[in-house]
């Protein structure tokens, strides 16, 4: 491992202003995912800014009824806050899916949002890959792509991101407040994640010295109470999605859909608002033959490779058996 220079921040701003001086720093939270890329060669930072003692370590409710999380709380002590297990099931049980315990314990909600790709050719080093070495290429495209994007992936790149958290939190609908050199900003977690594009080296719109500061979510809603996270795994545990589903139902008292929340994981280079879906489920009956039509509606975008080809039947089954699970005895 390269050497590097440490340094503990005393407060946000002071984060930030180390990381703005020095090209080659990065933030480190639990530093579950950048120590592990440090170690294969992946990152080489010259300077690690160590944001964990900042007081970022709150969950306290926001005038209107939302939620505030501070950037430095926990994975593990987030998914056991029994009022975002009453209001936003769907958050607990993302963060319950991912990971160990053990890694749940160090991770951060800033840090579990800014995780790169599992993608192979990026965590290999010997490899090409576009997303580490820009202009390189993508040979994902003809390799080994099982687990790669289905939808919004572009010639240049086919990662997926891996978070289940951030699925969840853009089906809830969250922001995500930043501070940076050129001060606060509020931005959705959908707007936060980017397409790959030509330049798939960046993962989201934030700037290098950009820190989370908080997540903030909005007032809980019938389809935020009525809601859970489901994931399609190679073994049961301490795996990454194949494909994941976070979903919530409301329904009015006719039975149909008075308001549907629905976002796909790992089947793109960013969580995957499904817009469409939730357009085609709103005001329509909560039937299996209704859900079965919008999730194939989202998936029709779908471009699949050889060997991942299944995860568009997986998505619509996942979309379809949440749904109808939220629906409970009201689906016909």
């Amino acid at each position: 491992m390269k050497p590097f220079a440490y340094a503990v921040a005393g407060a946000p701003a002071d984060a930030v202003r180390r990381i703005s001086g020095s090209p080659g720093a990065r933030f480190l939270g639990g530093g579950t995912n950048l120590v592990d890329l440090m170690r294969l060669g992946v990152e080489s930072p010259d300077l690690l800014v160590d944001v964990t003692r900042l007081d970022l370590d709150r969950i306290e409710p926001v005038d209107g009824g939302g939620v505030r999380i501070g950037a430095g709380v926990r994975n593990s002590d987030l998914a056991a806050d029994p009022r975002l297990r009453v209001a936003y099931p769907m958050l607990s049980q993302a963060l319950l899916s991912g990971a160990s315990g053990q890694l749940r314990n160090l991770a951060t909600v800033g840090g579990n949002l800014l995780q790169r790709t599992r993608c192979p050719y990026f965590q290999d080093v010997t490899k090409p890959c576009n997303k580490r070495s820009p202009g390189s290429g993508c040979p994902a495209r003809t390799g080994v792509h099982r687990d790669l994007a289905i939808l919004g992936a572009s010639e240049h790149c086919i990662a997926t991101h891996p978070s289940d958290f951030a699925v969840a939190l853009a089906a809830i609908g969250a922001r995500v407040h930043v501070t940076g050199p050129a001060g606060d900003r509020t931005l959705k977690v959908t707007e936060l994640y980017r397409s790959p594009g030509e330049d798939p080296s960046r993962d989201t719109v934030l700037d290098p010295a950009d820190l989370i500061t908080a997540v903030e979510l909005p007032p809980s809603g019938p389809a935020h109470r009525t809601s859970l996270y489901r994931k399609a795994r190679d073994r049961a545990s301490y795996a990454f999605a194949v494909g994941s589903v976070a979903a919530g139902l409301g329904l009015t008292p006719d039975g149909e859909v008075g308001e549907v929340r629905i976002a796909l994981g790992a089947v793109a280079h960013k969580p995957w608002r499904a817009r469409l879906a939730e357009a085609a489920l709103t005001g329509r009956p909560a039937t299996v033959e209704e859900f079965r039509r919008a999730a194939g509606i989202e998936l029709a975008a779908a471009e699949p490779l050889p060997d991942n080809a299944f995860k568009v039947t997986l998505s619509q089954n996942l979309i379809v058996a949440a749904l109808l699970e939220l629906a409970g005895g009201e689906a016909r």
